[in-house]
């Protein structure tokens, strides 16, 4: 990682980079004089029309004038290093990890960049007067923050992190500067739930619309947890239903948006229905498990299934609280006589407790298909249990293992029905 400028990793072809001469491998210095440090700088300062780059080029300084008028500059840089977490939560996945996994499974990230990039959840317990006076200036929004209290004793002992700031403080600066939140409460039964859960959504529904969002999502814990926290159960996930649903009808009947959500899990715990489509009003924290399997099957409904006529049987798999969901798609499949068969995963790496997909690993899988599959089968498997582009699962495990300890031919699938669908079609 050079320490002066970033490096560039590729150029777009016929892209105003590449037009006006930049190489893979030149450092930009600065754009119209002002300093390049990441990605988030290029990003900036690279949105206007005409564009003054210093480089490095094997130890030479070149100039170069881009005149790319509305165009992306195109052009690719060197990750940045990740800021690490420094808190010790209760909670902490990382922590609850057993050893041999992917290497970076392992990081705790506290990166506001990578919030802003790829909507990663940061506490805002590193973050430097100067980093508060580049969000501002970047405009980094939205933002994605994780609160889980406002009261400061209970956030700070969930953190693990006694020196944190009150976190309505941190969230105030922000604000202030007009960036764009989205937060999350990791609820952890008997700390942070009943009338600390009230007054932490209310505390954040003062900052809207800036906080635009709130989400509320189950603790995970796998079998290695260490620090007694307690599951959700089915009468403690009915009761936080109960409460969310008075501020969600509290919110819309005032703007028209529903502001605090659950995550999906809560549902499923409850064994109650999904409540309708437009309570999650654009989905903005699908990614965090709230109306992903509610939108899953709204879309299922709307879905034409043509009859299909496959050369292989297909066979597909998924952890056990989307199960009984995919279930009833995949009978819908099988009435227009296609030839597919779902299975349940149980996660024994991490516990039968871990019931989302996204979370198994290669050898589960492959121990819960053996008796399943036949050789020439064809094994879809989801794309959210492979996450990097090695085709790698959680223990380093490979599609090409899946195919050939099970003498399959093993591909990945989006977790869009029409992902299936289109999928289904090309081996028709």
């Amino acid at each position: 990682m050079t320490t002066r400028g970033v490096r560039i990793e590729y150029i777009e072809p016929l892209s105003p980079a590449e037009k006006s001469g930049l190489k893979k491998g030149d450092i930009v210095i600065s754009i119209n004089k002002h300093r390049i440090k990441d990605a988030l700088d290029l990003m900036f300062y690279s949105a206007e029309e005409n564009l003054n780059i210093v480089i490095l080029r094997d130890g030479q300084t070149i100039n170069l004038k881009i005149k790319k008028g509305y165009e992306s500059l195109g052009i690719e840089v060197e990750t940045f290093r990740i800021k690490r977490c420094r808190n010790k939560c209760l909670f902490c996945f990382v922590e609850q990890l057993p050893k041999g996994l992917r290497k970076s499974l392992y990081i705790k990230d506290e990166d506001y960049r990578a919030s802003f990039l790829y909507g990663n959840y940061i506490t805002l317990t590193n973050l430097k007067k100067e980093d508060y006076e580049r969000i501002k200036r970047l405009h980094l929004s939205p933002l994605y923050v994780s609160v889980h209290a406002t009261a400061p004793e209970i956030r700070n002992m969930l953190l693990g992190n006694y020196d944190a700031l009150p976190v309505l403080e941190e969230l105030k600066k922000l604000v202030q500067s007009k960036i764009k939140l989205h937060t999350q409460i990791v609820l952890c039964p008997g700390f942070n739930d009943g009338e600390v859960l009230e007054k932490t959504i209310m505390d954040l529904y003062k900052f809207y619309p800036y906080v635009s969002s709130i989400a509320i999502v189950p603790v995970g814990l796998t079998k290695y947890h260490k620090n007694n926290l307690q599951p959700v159960t089915k009468q403690k996930a009915e009761d936080v239903i109960s409460i969310v649903e008075v501020y969600q009808k509290r919110f819309f009947k005032k703007h028209g948006m529903t502001i605090v959500y659950l995550a999906d899990e809560f549902y499923i715990k409850a064994e109650q229905n999904f409540p309708r489509i437009s309570i999650y009003d654009d989905f903005p924290q699908i990614e965090n498990g709230v109306g992903m399997v509610p939108l899953f099957l709204h879309k299922v409904k709307k879905l034409n299934i043509p009859k299909l006529k496959l050369k292989n049987r297909i066979v597909t798999f998924t952890g056990g609280s989307f199960y009984p969901f995919l279930l009833e798609f995949i009978k819908k499949l099988k009435e227009k006589n296609i030839a597919i068969d779902l299975i349940p995963v149980k996660n024994n790496l991490f516990g039968e407790s871990v019931t989302v997909t996204g979370l198994l690993a290669g050898e589960d899988i492959i121990k819960t298909l053996a008796p399943y599959v036949e050789k020439n089968n064809i094994v879809l498997v989801p794309e959210v249990t492979m996450k990097d582009s090695e085709n790698k699962f959680l223990d380093d495990m490979t599609l090409e293992d899946i195919e050939k300890i099970l003498e399959v031919k093993a591909l990945k699938v989006g977790s869009e029905p029409l992902d299936l669908i289109s999928l289904i079609k090309t081996l028709s």
